[in-house]
């Protein structure tokens, strides 16, 4: 079981696998929330306590909930708005850094033509 935490502890998320690849996106928000995610299916994701310890910004077309702590301010994830769609993003800057060591960074450029650099 692969564990992350915000800065305080108050939002705790499990996965089963570490990440073989995070994605580094320089899409407006991605730079500035200085994210690497990683992404599971929902259901491959446990975060405790669930709801009450977010909140919640979506911005542009709004199809993305952005969470981050209510307490320190850390991003934790994202989840699409449609609950119907089955991958979220999981901000791999809140696990332990040997976790995400072997992953693979693959530099998304999300500000512009939405392709992997390099690929």
């Amino acid at each position: 079981m692969i564990e992350a935490s915000c800065h305080c502890g108050a939002v705790h998320i499990e996965v089963e696998t570490a990440p073989e690849a995070v994605t580094d996106c320089n899409c407006s928000i991605c730079r500035r929330y200085g994210t690497r995610w990683a992404y599971y299916s929902p259901k491959q994701v446990r975060i405790t306590p669930a709801e009450t310890a977010t909140e919640i910004y979506k911005w542009g077309d709004k199809r993305l909930e952005f969470h981050r702590c209510r307490v320190c301010g850390c991003v934790t994830h994202w989840a699409a708005v449609e609950k119907t769609h089955d991958r979220m993003g999981v901000n791999t800057r809140l696990m332990a850094p040997e976790v995400v060591a072997a992953a693979r960074v693959r530099k998304l450029d999300g500000a512009d033509t939405w392709t992997y650099f390099g690929e």
